[in-house]
């Protein structure tokens, strides 16, 4: 599909935002009880709760693309620590332990922390200052 290879950079950023987007909601219902669900009311003194605040702090990071880079892979780490925490005890299948969508954060987030904030990012316009 070349005709999509022009665009790879401005592709980098609408899959950054959405990450962030994505990610964002799961600390906005820990901390800001919004969406209500079964997440509200964290307590930052728990593994859910510190995930949290990554989740909230390290989506709007994300979001609009600033410290991209690191930002990017505390939460893939972040995501593959909650994987083999949460899911892989399980089972050995994502499907079948839950896990598949702590999988792929976790290697979205290590693509973007080596691919970097694309077309569209704060950390793109600090950089062309210099």
């Amino acid at each position: 599909m070349d005709f999509l290879r022009p665009y790879t950079p401005q592709l980098l950023t609408v899959l950054r935002v959405m990450s962030g987007l994505l990610l964002l909601q799961h600390g906005t219902t820990k901390y800001l009880n919004f969406p209500v669900g079964p997440y509200n009311n964290a307590s930052p003194m728990t593994m859910g709760g510190a995930a949290g605040a990554l989740e909230l702090i390290g989506g709007a990071l994300l979001i609009i693309g600033f410290f991209t880079r690191p930002v990017a892979f505390i939460l893939s780490g972040t995501l593959a620590i909650a994987y083999f925490y949460a899911h892989a005890s399980r089972g050995f299948f994502p499907l079948l332990n839950g896990g598949e969508l702590a999988a792929l954060y976790c290697f979205v987030f290590l693509y973007i922390s080596a691919a970097g904030g694309g077309a569209w990012s704060v950390d793109r316009l600090r950089n062309a200052k210099d």
